[in-house]
């Protein structure tokens, strides 16, 4: 393997071992089963006392061989790996560690962002964990399903499930592990949303243009725009700046033209000169 591929191999693997870190020290033993494979089998562990990662991985054994031929042999590898070394990392850990708390709000906050980081970080790695995005793929393959309403049909059915061999209170917890576990995966893979765009409009969009160059030192694009109620052809100004240059940028653009259109926008990720970079492994 070429070093790109071991670099996304230790991704999965530290991904899956903070997944696993908020599976056994939050969710589990605090019986917040928040969607997927992983609920499903928390429900399972406390009916039937079968070990959670085992039962995880017995569940998405037929997933994996039902989406064999849709995944492809890069990502077919990446997931079978991902998910036996996250039920090795899950029952393996749950020998050793104990819940830190049995706060069930705490943990239900705090086990939805670790497995959403961890989750994040293997998707990131180009992997998956199976589990509920590979069923919203046989969804979307087999029974033209987009994979949005898939995860929400999964995910619903576990939570119900969840409701009725727990409670309807840990129901509405395991919905919040959920939700933080969604936004921390798209932090994630996404970025933090640190930066902002800026489209602006204006009949002095040479000078602000200049001064955005001089003053901020950031790159400005000029696109052409045409008003479809003046009939004008205009010129539009797309500028990118951290969100800490954002007041600077507002105020150099009202000094020269107060009557401008301006448009900010968050920027999930931004790579090029002055800001990320892309990954040459």
């Amino acid at each position: 393997m070429h070093r790109k591929a071991w670099a996304d191999y230790l991704g999965i693997t530290a991904g899956t071992l903070v997944t696993a870190l908020g599976l056994v020290l939050f969710l589990v033993p605090n019986r917040i089963a928040a969607g997927g494979v992983s609920g499903l089998a928390t429900v399972l562990h406390y009916v039937f006392g079968w070990p959670v990662g085992l039962t995880m991985l017995v569940l998405n054994i037929p997933l994996f061989l039902a989406g064999l031929k849709v995944l492809g042999l890069e990502f077919g590898l990446k997931t079978l790996y991902g998910t036996i070394i996250l039920s090795v990392f899950t029952d393996t850990l749950a020998l050793w560690l104990h819940a830190p708390t049995s706060n069930t709000l705490l943990a239900s906050l705090y086990g939805g962002l670790l497995s959403g980081v961890g989750m994040g970080i293997v998707f990131r790695s180009g992997g998956s964990t199976g589990g509920t995005d590979l069923a919203a793929l046989l969804f979307r393959h087999y029974l033209h399903i987009s994979a949005g309403m898939g995860l929400l049909m999964v995910d619903a059915l576990v939570i119900s499930l969840a409701g009725l061999v727990f409670n309807v209170e840990l129901a509405l917890y395991a919905l919040v592990a959920l939700f933080l576990t969604s936004r921390a995966i798209d932090a994630i893979q996404e970025g933090g949303g640190y930066a902002r765009a800026a489209l602006i409009i204006s009949d002095k969009a040479e000078e602000i243009a200049r001064r955005v160059l001089v003053e901020l030192d950031r790159g400005v694009t000029g696109l052409a725009g045409r008003g479809y109620y003046t009939r004008q052809e205009r010129e539009v100004l797309l500028v990118v700046v951290q969100r800490a240059e954002v007041s600077r940028l507002k105020d150099l653009v009202a000094s020269i033209d107060p009557e401008a259109f301006v448009i900010v926008s968050n920027v999930h990720e931004v790579l090029g000169e002055g800001f990320g970079y892309f990954n040459r492994l």
